[in-house]
């Protein structure tokens, strides 16, 4: 009997080597290599036929057919809906409520006339009914199947009709065909293809729900991203029980746009409020900015504690906000303004478990640092917005009308920032253009 041939891969990239090593060379991961058999190739090449080249003016475009899930903040992320013979991608880490929205939005499909079947690797049936019961889902076109094979999937569709399938999760799901053991890079990268081909030949959309890693990515290689039609990731507040739903990737609509839930006993309810203010306290360290998430704007808090360091190193923490922004920041402060930091512990908390990543917060999170640094409240009614750069100056954010109109939504009407060719009449305009500035307000 031949010996099977066998090589290393790195479960984080995809990488073979022929022996086991403890660093990828590729994507730097420590100790993920596993054993796998590799397949073989036969030899045989199949005739292809030419391929049909055509010139852009000569090709045909044919509207998108989509269809609504039901739920409207999950349709807004989507770019309006779910598009026949897409496939999704759906990651978020245990417990945030993937498997959740999953079933909500099974029950709302099937009660609108679509044939939903989902597929749980990770469930048994008598798990799923007690989930359905908890959240009231009982939709006569809603079917159920566990398994762990993806032959027995496809199998089963060739003769039970579907509009929607539900794969939970992907890293449970194996074949046959490939020896090595399910949720390896091998497994996971030919069952999402069968996915993909199965969905594009029948027209039928596929939801795929994926597991997070430590680092908060999809576990699997990176090519499962590449693969799908679209990606979303889930993320949010324990604690509130607030969850943002966000698009990193969409072929069929915008990746700028967020969609907000909010998580009860009766499963996830879309979040109508868009202010993620935790309390109306004037307490030193807060302070209120708008920052756009897509089209949508959101009233946020920005929280800061500066206290006394007792080591040599002082400590600099952040929760949803990017560590090294802070730390260009606090440099800015020290030499632009004055203010001695270096022997300071700096805390930085968004309110609310959103992730900001846009630069237009930084005059907030600079004013929240002087606020708690000199032990004096802000205003109540004012809000910081504009980015700041290296030389101290003060820029105007883009999309100032939209968040001026936020700020006014909640009656705030005292905006602190490099106002340019703004004539609202209607709100108190301060302008800064330079950091130094900030002082005159706190």
């Amino acid at each position: 009997m031949k010996k099977s041939k066998t090589s290393f891969v790195c479960q984080v990239c995809g990488y073979k080597t022929p022996k086991w090593v403890g660093k990828c060379s590729e994507c730097g991961s420590w100790n993920s290599f596993v054993e796998e058999i590799e397949e073989s190739k036969s030899e045989i090449r199949k005739k292809r036929n030419g391929l049909e080249i055509k010139r852009i003016s000569d090709i045909e475009g044919v509207e998108t057919e989509r269809f609504s899930t039901g739920i409207n903040e999950f349709d807004q992320v989507l770019g309006g809906g779910v598009v026949k013979g897409g496939v999704v991608l759906i990651g978020g880490e245990p417990g945030i409520g993937k498997s959740t929205i999953m079933l909500q939005i099974s029950d709302k499909l099937s009660k609108h006339g679509k044939r939903v079947i989902y597929f749980s690797g990770e469930e048994s049936l008598t798990q799923l009914k007690l989930r359905c019961d908890r959240l009231n889902i009982n939709g006569d076109e809603l079917f159920f199947s566990a398994t762990n094979n993806i032959e027995d999937v496809l199998d089963s569709l060739s003769d039970k009709r579907a509009d929607v399938i539900i794969i939970d999760s992907i890293q449970t799901i194996y074949s046959s065909e490939i020896s090595s053991a399910a949720g390896t890079v091998s497994q996971v990268k030919y069952v999402t293809h069968k996915l993909v081909e199965f969905a594009k030949s029948k027209g039928v959309s596929v939801f795929i729900v994926g597991q997070v890693t430590k680092d908060g990515v999809i576990a699997g290689p990176k090519v499962l991203e590449h693969l799908v039609d679209t990606v979303l990731y889930f993320e949010g507040d324990y604690e509130r029980g607030l969850r943002i739903l966000r698009a990193v990737k969409n072929r069929f609509g915008s990746t700028n746009e967020v969609g907000l839930f909010e998580m009860s006993g009766k499963g996830l309810i879309e979040y109508r409020s868009s202010s993620f203010i935790d309390n109306n306290s004037d307490a030193p360290g807060r302070a209120l900015t708008v920052v756009m998430e897509g089209t949508r704007a959101f009233l946020v808090e920005i929280q800061a504690l500066v206290s006394q360091t007792y080591f040599n190193y002082p400590k600099r923490n952040v929760t949803g906000f990017d560590l090294n922004r802070l730390n260009m920041l606090l440099a800015i402060l020290e030499k632009k303004c004055g203010f001695n930091l270096s022997t300071c512990d700096v805390y930085l908390n968004i309110v609310g478990g959103l992730k900001i990543t846009e630069p237009s917060v930084d005059l907030a999170v600079c004013a929240a640092i002087i606020s708690s640094f000199r032990d004096i409240a802000i205003e109540k009614n004012a809000v910081f917005l504009g980015e700041v750069g290296l030389t101290g100056e003060v820029r105007t954010p883009v999309f100032l009308d939209m968040r001026i109109n936020e700020a006014k939504r909640f009656n705030i009407k005292k905006i602190i920032g490099n106002m340019n060719n703004v004539s609202d009449k209607s709100v108190e305009l301060f302008a800064i253009k330079h950091i130094n500035e900030i002082t005159n307000y706190i």
